[in-house]
């Protein structure tokens, strides 16, 4: 279980301010349907954290573990230091789907701007480092929905109070704290 729980914290706080948070607001204001916009990104975000998990998995898989624990530190300090640069939503992002219905709009919005973006590469680092992989991917995508499913049913409101900036810090001490732990266990 402490797989599942760091794979939730992690992804939970990085998440906030991040841009697919963003997009669960624009899509929230728009279709102001919180029970499809949630369950979009409950799909899209278990498609991709599982592609991602299983591809840190297979990088892994290829890597000694001295080398993988060096890269699994690294890759948290980048992380780290990225959660500190705030993000801005494509504002395009929630027009993309409009005329599918707001599960698909949110579904395929959701799985594009979740592409690169730093909790698909923080489930890819937790995957290889953390065991079973059903964990990284329970975790990560309870984290996106801790972090999300608020936006969506308390809108501008809740998201007009949440102080972004301590958040992007307690983000990136969480992931430089995990780069150390790695390190040195």
């Amino acid at each position: 279980m402490q797989t599942l729980f760091i794979a939730t914290s992690a992804v939970a706080i990085a998440e906030i301010g991040d841009k697919t948070q963003l997009l669960s607001l624009i899509l929230a204001a728009k279709y102001r349907r919180p029970w499809p916009i949630c369950l979009g990104i409950l799909a899209a975000t278990l498609v991709n954290h599982a592609l991602a998990g299983a591809v840190g998995v297979l990088v892994a898989q290829w890597l000694t573990p001295d080398v993988q624990r060096w890269l699994v530190a690294l890759s948290f300090f980048g992380v780290g230091l990225w959660t500190l640069i705030p993000d801005k939503m494509d504002e395009d992002g929630a027009a993309r789907g409009v005329g599918h219905g707001v599960l698909v709009a949110t579904l395929i919005a959701f799985f594009i701007a979740e592409m690169g973006d730093k909790t698909q590469i923080a489930t890819m680092v937790l995957a290889a480092e953390y065991h079973p992989l059903w964990q990284v991917v329970a975790g990560s995508t309870l984290g996106m929905l801790i972090a999300n499913v608020p936006v969506v049913w308390l809108g501008s409101r809740f998201a007009a109070r949440l102080p972004l900036k301590a958040a992007r810090i307690g983000s990136a001490v969480l992931f430089t704290a995990l780069g150390f732990w790695i390190l040195l266990r």
